[in-house]
């Protein structure tokens, strides 16, 4: 019994020192508790003057796309070109039979030759006829007769040359020309068939230049017109330039303009129409080919460009988080402007200097002291105005 007491009183002694132990490790002082501040990288951050550009989707066109069609009937002895190819203005596509236009040709001439004839009589008559009226040997119907006889040989004659000039037209039209330079299409009638006045050939088009048709979004459109309304008020000769992003992602060398938006708006897409016009010399643009319109839509003065994971959202709207000289970070409402690739602009709400955060911003609250540090190891202008 004496030696269950002695055991019984030491682990009772044990079991108070570790309490005692216990307690004192709770009595630290509430100091040594702190968290550290959080680590944060930053940028600081200038005004500077920034242009938006935007790209968007469009489809190649001719400049004009004519359809080639007969002017008279008959039959298709020849096509003259190869389809596909260029040709110019005024090059042979097509022959039809001149046979029997050729043939009305000469009856035309031969109807000249005759009223020719009829007036060189009517002529003579009435030169016969007027003299012999003077000297009183021929009555004032006579007279009146032979000079109606040289009224209608005169009008013999016009109506002979406008048949001639209308059988020379119709035998010219038998060679069907190309009205315009471009590339050909495929023939629709091959040749051997009969052809009525009228029908479909094929087709020409002009792709010097070409025209590129694309949709603008609704608020695209408007602040474009804004932007045009105002550049034309400071300079008459203001032309909307583009760029076009070929299908290889590579960027055509030649810059084009924005000639045309509609005044409406689709309302199946809620997209307005517009149109880009662009030199193709070399026949680099091919008529239905998707490209990608990229054009400045906004020129913004004196903003301020920031990493697009910098700004952050609450219920009163846009927030950053702004560094101060005592490394305390505070939130701060902005107007956030539109998105240029990763940077957000922002309109107001930051001033010069004004150093904000971009990374750490998990769990930051307002009034947190922070450890800054520049991001990239540089304290540089984050702004970026190209």
């Amino acid at each position: 019994m004496p030696t269950l007491h002695r055991l019984t009183a030491t682990m009772g002694g044990f079991i108070l020192v570790t309490a005692t132990l216990f307690l004192a490790a709770c009595s630290t002082p509430e100091q040594d508790h702190e968290m550290p501040p959080a680590p944060v990288r930053f940028v600081t951050v200038e005004p500077a003057d920034v242009t938006i550009e935007q790209e968007y989707a469009g489809r190649v066109r001719g400049s004009r796309e004519v359809e080639i069609r007969s002017r008279v009937s008959g039959i298709l002895l020849e096509r003259l070109y190869d389809e596909g190819q260029m040709v110019a203005e005024g090059d042979d596509l097509f022959l039809i039979d001149p046979d029997s236009y050729e043939i009305a040709v000469s009856q035309a001439e031969a109807e000249l030759d005759n009223a020719n004839a009829r007036l060189s009589q009517a002529e003579r008559e009435w030169r016969r006829v007027s003299g012999l009226y003077e000297r009183g040997a021929v009555s004032e119907r006579e007279r009146d007769d032979a000079k109606s006889n040289l009224q209608l040989a005169e009008a013999g004659i016009a109506l002979a040359r406008a048949g001639l000039a209308s059988a020379q037209l119709n035998l010219g039209w038998t060679r069907v020309k190309a009205p315009i330079s471009g590339a050909t299409g495929l023939e629709t009638e091959s040749e051997g068939s009969l052809v009525d006045t009228g029908a479909l050939l094929t087709t020409v088009t002009q792709t010097d230049p070409a025209h590129v048709r694309f949709a603008l979004p609704e608020n695209d459109a408007a602040t474009q017109r804004r932007a045009r309304r105002a550049m034309v008020g400071s300079n008459s000769n203001f032309e909307q330039t583009a760029q076009l992003i070929l299908p290889d992602d590579s960027e055509y060398r030649l810059e084009g303009s924005v000639d045309f938006t509609d005044a409406t708006i689709d309302p199946r897409t809620g997209s307005v129409n517009a149109r880009a016009i662009f030199p193709n010399p070399d026949n680099e643009l091919i008529p239905g080919q998707f490209v990608r319109i990229r054009m400045q839509t906004q020129s913004l003065e004196n903003v301020f460009s920031i990493p697009r994971q910098a700004i952050s959202q609450d219920g009163d709207g846009e927030v950053v988080f702004v560094v101060d000289d005592s490394n305390r970070a505070s939130a701060r409402h902005v107007d956030a402007g539109p998105v240029k690739g990763d940077r957000q602009i922002v309109l107001s709400g930051l001033e010069a200097g004004d150093r904000v955060v971009v990374t750490g911003l998990n769990g930051l609250r307002d009034g947190a002291t922070v450890d800054p540090h520049p991001q990239d190891g540089g304290d540089s202008n984050q702004s970026d105005g190209r």
